[in-house]
């Protein structure tokens, strides 16, 4: 089947993971697959993939002009007949036409990676060389904007995150969207069934034999393994290392009860709706 499937989460939700368990699931091989050749599909926002579809640099085009553009470039890439998996950070969010970025023609659906936001504060934090505390604001912010710099010309074109709920919710609530949930926890607290179900969604043989391996082939040892022995492309300048803890509840040590108390403010109703607060409105 011809189509994009898009693996969509907000930052340091469990992407990357989720990349390197679906190479080595592809691949089927006897060893894991280098993480500096995951090649599962192009990222949403990469202004070489706009340049290359599009036939002349994007930067003859402002922001706004090249948003307009983005769905045409998915909806191009998505005849080539084969069935494609291509990781985005953007919000599900509409052109000034009114269509989604993502394109409805294009799209066969969207496997949306879901993290505590307690966990991806500190996570996110480390990434881009922030306290915590700006940090948390930037995760509260329903107007967030990444690459967005006028003074040079990113690799990266400009992708509308909106706040951590914003981004949640417009994936989740997406109507007449193909989408499946995949929460970071369940990855970690029962990998076959959570990956097995993903594996499903996507369209893809689930051959229990080929899962089991691809889990092991993508742990988080043998990713920070392969990170300290050779690094990792993806990792910014300003993050010592990408693959951190990769651990659920690490926040606990991390975050102060004022930094908890301010995310839950942020975020409570999402964080309540995919099962992060009790019924009491206390972290899980």
């Amino acid at each position: 089947m011809s189509g994009i499937y898009w693996l969509a989460s907000y930052f340091k939700s469990g992407n990357t993971w989720f990349r390197a368990f679906l190479q080595n699931l592809l691949e089927d091989g006897d060893r894991p697959v280098d993480i500096n050749e995951l090649a599962t599909g192009r990222l949403a926002s990469y202004r070489g993939w706009i340049d290359e579809v599009l036939g002349f640099d994007s930067a003859d085009l402002d922001t706004d002009e090249i948003e307009r553009l983005r769905p045409e470039v998915y909806r191009w890439s998505s005849r080539d007949g084969e069935t494609a998996y291509h990781k985005i950070h953007d919000a599900y969010t509409y052109t000034v036409d009114g269509e989604p970025l993502v394109s409805r023609e294009a799209t066969l659906g969207a496997l949306y990676i879901l993290r505590n936001p307690l966990d991806v504060a500190p996570s996110y934090a480390n990434h881009i060389g922030l306290s915590l505390d700006e940090t948390i604001a930037y995760m509260g912010d329903h107007q967030y904007v990444v690459c967005k710099s006028h003074k040079k010309l990113p690799a990266q074109l400009r992708q509308k995150l909106l706040s951590w709920s914003g981004h949640v919710l417009s994936w989740a609530d997406a109507p007449a969207l193909n989408r499946h949930i995949l929460r970071y926890e369940d990855m970690q607290a029962d990998p076959v069934a959570a990956f097995t179900g993903a594996v499903r969604f996507l369209g893809l043989p689930d051959d229990p034999v080929r899962i089991e391996k691809a889990i092991r082939f993508s742990d988080f040892g043998e990713l920070s393994r392969q990170e300290a022995e050779k690094g990792f492309y993806e990792r910014p300048p300003c993050a010592e290392r990408f693959f951190r803890q990769g651990k659920s509840g690490s926040w606990r040590d991390r975050l102060t009860p004022e930094q908890v108390a301010r995310i839950v403010a942020d975020h409570g109703e999402v964080m309540r709706r995919f099962g992060y607060l009790d019924a009491d409105g206390r972290p899980l």
